[in-house]
């Protein structure tokens, strides 16, 4: 079930109805009817994948609880690995087995040996890149002893599979999110109108940015070879704004959902494209996924409080394993290895931590300085980004040498040049918004509240009357389904 879909609009209230009036009265009812919501909201798309995600789910409960009662250390890392292999084997199968025979067959076409190509019809399951972490972080942080295993099942299941955050999170830590299912919940009049006003913000990303960008981008990637050099590079950066729009417009809808139900998920986005530099960014994109490398990952390898070699190692590990997580391409594994690329000289001059506060932060407009930091480090992503969204290597290096061609100085050929003039507006409408809130959780969390009631309201029908507008025509999944 998509957020942006009518069964969502539905299904959303009929849940939100049954959770707070019919359930309220227990708290184990209501973890069990999250599970059943969770389950349905999964299962729309395909029940059959919900053996799969109730399978890892039995897995990494029973090693939790033989973990708790094991003291021997061979044995407690005997049980680890078999949550690994579990969670990771489903991962590597439906997600990767199909690059590894393709990748396997060219290797062997350089040496001139003919293989037969077989490849198998795997359906990816939506999110299983997202719950497996997940479900990950809690085996994992229970052999380390940082967490007690959980021996309420239903609250567990509720963890795994929390429909808010289910298919494209963000990606929860057990310490975190798992204690919630055990607290009794009231219904927050406050917290609720909230997490509506950040799913408002969150629709608005994804119907109004991400799905507009997307027709121009879909136009010009797929006639790259037609188009002039400016062309090229105003499709790179719409496609910048695309992912951003729908990414972080599907983690606002989650959050806001959450705290419906009177649950808080972590900040998963923090305002990335006002980062100075790749540190920065990488501390403000997708952040439940980048500490949980930095956590699982990168620590365990040395982190960085090792010599220079082993941090060089550690760098392009954790960039390259990010970008492989993303997709079964090389070209999410070159996307992985430019930001390690990007990130090392800052790592290597000590220089990864300089900007922990947010930009211009007690200043209206940033310094010149601070502007050039912010634009060249998002032209670096924005450049990454060819990478992330061409179908192959080839494509990507073809569209990177026509935006370098003597015509990325002339004026734009884009064929839809008046139709962008709306999205162009719309961008920078959404960047004074974020710039102007790059203090708070969400663009509009605290923007509005100082307002006159009508003068609030009016602004909330301004934003959906422009969604409404946009969503006659536009309807895409999102982007980060697919992973």
């Amino acid at each position: 079930m998509f957020f942006n879909s009518i069964e969502f609009l539905i299904f959303l209230p009929l849940v939100f109805m049954v959770y707070w009036f019919v359930t309220n009265k227990s708290l184990r009812l209501q973890n069990a009817f999250i599970v059943f919501a969770s389950y349905v909201f999964y299962g729309w798309w395909d029940w059959r994948f919900l053996f799969l995600i109730l399978f890892s789910t039995l897995v990494d409960y029973t090693v939790g609880l033989k973990l708790a009662g094991e003291q021997r250390e061979n044995k407690r890392k005997y049980l680890l690995w078999i949550s690994m292999f579990v969670n990771l084997g489903f991962l590597g199968f439906f997600k990767y087995c199909n690059f590894f025979v393709d990748s396997f067959v060219s290797a062997f076409a350089f040496t001139g040996l003919q293989m037969n190509q077989y490849s198998l019809n795997i359906v990816l399951p939506v999110g299983i890149s997202f719950y497996t972490f997940q479900t990950m972080s809690y085996t994992i942080d229970v052999y380390r002893r940082k967490l007690e295993p959980t021996r309420d099942f239903t609250a567990f299941c509720a963890f795994v599979s929390f429909f808010p955050q289910l298919v494209a999170g963000p990606i929860e830590r057990a310490t975190h999110l798992l204690p919630q299912f055990y607290t009794s919940r009231k219904f927050d009049y406050s917290k609720s109108v909230d997490g509506m006003r950040q799913i408002l913000w969150g629709f608005f990303k994804k119907i109004v940015i991400a799905d507009n960008c997307a027709l121009h981008v879909n136009d010009i990637f797929g006639n790259y070879s037609e188009c002039s050099g400016s062309t090229l590079l105003l499709g790179a950066i719409y496609f910048a704004f695309q992912i951003y729009g729908d990414f972080s417009g599907y983690s606002d809808i989650a959050i806001g959902t959450a705290r419906l139900f009177g649950f808080d998920l972590m900040q998963n986005f923090a305002y990335p494209y006002f980062s100075r530099d790749i540190s920065e960014f990488w501390r403000r994109w997708h952040i439940s996924l980048s500490t949980w490398f930095r956590d699982y990952v990168y620590i365990p390898l040395g982190g960085s409080r090792c010599s220079t070699g082993k941090k060089v190692r550690n760098t392009f590990i954790v960039f390259i394993v990010s970008g492989f997580w993303h997709g079964a391409n090389w070209t999410f594994i070159v996307w992985g290895a430019l930001h390690a690329i990007f990130f090392l000289p800052l790592l290597l001059l000590g220089k990864n931590r300089q900007y922990l506060e947010v930009v211009s932060k007690d200043r209206i407009i940033p310094t010149g300085k601070e502007f050039c930091q912010m634009f060249i480090t998002f032209l670096l992503v924005t450049f990454s980004w060819i990478f992330f969204r061409a179908d192959n290597l080839g494509e990507a290096f073809a569209y990177l040498s026509g935006i370098f061609d003597k015509s990325l100085f002339a004026s734009s050929d884009f064929a839809s040049k008046n139709v962008a003039r709306t999205t162009n507006i719309s961008i920078i409408f959404f960047l004074i918004l974020e710039w102007i809130s790059r203090k708070d959780k969400y663009a509009i969390e605290k923007l509005v509240l100082p307002w006159h009631s009508s003068l609030r309201w009016a602004f909330y029908s301004f934003v959906i009357f422009i969604m409404v507008m946009f969503f006659e025509t536009n309807g895409a999944p999102f982007i980060y389904f697919q992973f």
